[in-house]
């Protein structure tokens, strides 16, 4: 499965990708999730697109593989819309990568 996608999340949120070739895996406990993720990054995928909600409950899994190449996690809004997790992950890389926030986080926000 080297270089392929994959997508972890709620069955309701991820049946949809099936039908554009990329790989499932329904989970919605963090557990599940967690263990979801640990099972595709070994498997080769390239990426893993994680629904925000269940991102959020497996951060340690996703922080083991942050210093890798590969794969890339990604989170992404799940079926009942974005709760913000994305974004702050993507801010404090970049805030990370540049050493200040230059997506100029607006007040209220989170």
């Amino acid at each position: 499965m080297a270089g392929q996608i994959a997508v972890v999340g709620p069955k309701d949120a991820v049946l949809a990708f099936r039908a554009l070739g990329v790989t499932v895996a329904p989970a919605r406990e963090p557990e599940a999730v967690s263990q979801a993720i640990f099972r595709l990054a070994k498997e080769g995928y390239a990426v893993i697109f994680v629904t925000e909600e269940e991102a959020e409950g497996a951060k340690e899994m996703i922080a083991r593989f942050a210093a890798e190449p590969l794969p890339a996690i990604i989170p992404i809004p799940g079926a009942s819309g974005a709760n913000g997790f994305g974004m702050r992950a993507v801010r404090a890389n970049v805030e990370k990568a540049v050493g200040v926030d230059i997506l100029l986080e607006k007040k209220g926000e989170e």
